[in-house]
């Protein structure tokens, strides 16, 4: 190591240069893991990581460490008994009271004798096999003890293993990278100290000793807080109901419009022309193979009786795919080039993706009612995100040499965008569609709950009754409008 190298070393490690400088050399004259320890590292554990800045590895110690010392003081100090300890009392409390019933039965000489007394001989038999699982619970302290200790030791020699080696390759990063932190920085130190002493004490108390910490079991709060958001949040609702009645009345029109029309093709139109049109599609998309397969999942609906629902799945999933691909595709281009526009765009989305489908159904059914329209709404935000962040992501995705070359040509902007954005952006695009409608079929049975009829309607049928066979065939029905859909949208596959 130059001389160089040695005051890099020593303005990184701050403390230790020699010691570190022969363990590096060491660590890297091997191209393999090389064995050192470091007894600092493994008497301080986790907070030597992360004064050292290692937070991956001093969370990773932090957990297991926590495990060990929790298990350790579990079995010297904690009541291994005191659940089934609980379980008793609650029981004596019901057997007190079966025996006076009891008594009582006797001394009128009721029939129902015979009842008290297998209630209370059940009772009492349970009252043993609880007291034998405290036994058992108390007797076994001593191995929770071990384990906690063999963890303990193993997590410490780990610890010692590996910190060099990690301490290594921070050191090789941060030569390249200066932003990295480096040294022995107080701050961090002192959370490293303040951080790992709390979670180990805390943790260790609370489970050693239950009835010291009872407080740290229940978050401390007001019930009434709760019922305060409540009470807001229900007026909030009411006044946007109020005032924006109009504007939910046009999209439920809207909305009925596209539905209606999209039921008469696919619900009344005959049955024949709807599978000779699917078909068609399917073969001039994505080939004869495919249109064979697509062949057999249409039989398998007609026969088994599911040709209407599955069309009104359709139907009903058109029309949220459509309204979904017609928003989120401008969308996309409005933001592809606008960082900023799509920076506030992004969260949103997140939200509409990962908030529980019933949550939102909620205002959907409070602003929409129930029926068809509320279900193509909360379909719509469920499944209407793919089709914006691909297209986003096709459209950023064309190289800015081919656009800069088309400008250079004296492009316009609407032939830069159908000539040279498009086209590039179309396998990303066709899969923000694809993704989209495979989203939106899978909110069938969800949206069933709202009054949404077709195939969904089967299977929560089959949930309510324990309909084994129901459920599955209507399942299959709705796996194969999925992988129609999926075929005739995206074509061939490479």
């Amino acid at each position: 190591m130059t001389s160089n190298n040695e005051t890099l070393l020593s303005e990184f490690v701050v403390t230790n240069t020699k010691y570190y400088k022969e363990n590096f050399e060491k660590i890297g004259a091997k191209s393999g893991f090389s064995w050192t320890f470091n007894l600092m590292a493994a008497l301080l554990g986790p907070i030597w990581f992360g004064m050292r800045g290692l937070w991956s590895w001093a969370l990773t110690f932090i957990i297991v460490e926590t495990f060990a010392l929790i298990q350790l003081g579990r079995g010297l100090f904690g009541d291994l008994g005191a659940e089934a300890n609980s379980r008793i009392a609650q029981i004596e409390g019901t057997l007190n009271f079966r025996r006076q019933q009891l008594e009582a039965a006797i001394k009128k000489q009721a029939d129902n004798v015979d009842v008290f007394q297998r209630n209370i001989d059940s009772l009492e038999k349970a009252i043993s096999d609880i007291q034998a699982e405290a036994a058992l619970a108390e007797a076994s302290a001593i191995w929770i003890a071990l384990l906690g200790l063999v963890v303990l030791v193993l997590i410490k020699v780990a610890q010692g293993v590996i910190a060099n080696s990690a301490l290594e390759r921070r050191f090789s990063d941060w030569l390249s990278d200066s932003t990295i932190a480096s040294g022995l920085n107080p701050f961090r130190t002192c959370i490293s100290i303040v951080f790992v002493s709390v979670v180990f004490s805390i943790s260790v108390i609370h489970y050693s000793f239950p009835e010291i910490t009872g407080w740290f079991s229940k978050f401390p709060t007001d019930p009434q807080i709760r019922l305060d958001a409540i009470s807001k949040v229900e007026q909030f609702f009411d006044f946007i109901i109020l005032s924006g009645q109009w504007f939910f009345d046009i999209i439920t029109f809207g909305i009925r419009a596209v539905l209606d029309g999209l039921e008469v093709l696919f619900v009344d139109t005959p049955w024949i022309v709807i599978a000779s049109f699917i078909l068609l599609l399917t073969w001039l998309s994505a080939g004869s193979s495919a249109a064979i397969y697509v062949a057999g999942f249409l039989a398998y609906m007609g026969f088994l009786g599911f040709w209407e629902k599955a069309m009104t799945t359709l139907a009903l999933l058109g029309t949220a795919a459509c309204i979904s691909i017609v928003i989120g595709i401008p969308i996309g281009l409005f933001c592809a080039r606008r960082p900023r526009v799509y920076a506030v765009i992004r969260p949103v989305m997140d939200f509409m993706q990962t908030m529980p489908a019933f949550v939102f159904m909620i205002p959907v059914i409070a602003f929409f009612g129930t029926g068809k329209p509320a279900a193509v709404v909360t379909t719509m935000i469920f499944g209407g995100t793919p089709v914006v962040r691909l297209t986003v992501l096709g459209l950023r995705g064309v190289p800015e040499t081919i656009r800069e070359a088309a400008i250079a040509y004296g492009a316009t902007k609407w032939y830069l965008l159908t000539k040279v954005d498009l086209p590039l952006a179309a396998p990303s695009i066709l899969a923000g569609v694809n993704q989209t409608i495979m989203l939106s079929l899978a909110m069938v049975v969800v949206a069933s709950l709202i009054g949404a009829k077709g195939l969904g309607e089967d299977v929560l049928e089959a949930l309510q009754y324990a309909s084994v066979g129901q459920g599955i065939l209507a399942g299959f029905a709705i796996l194969f409008c999925a992988m129609i859909l999926d075929r005739v949208v995206q074509g061939k596959r490479e």
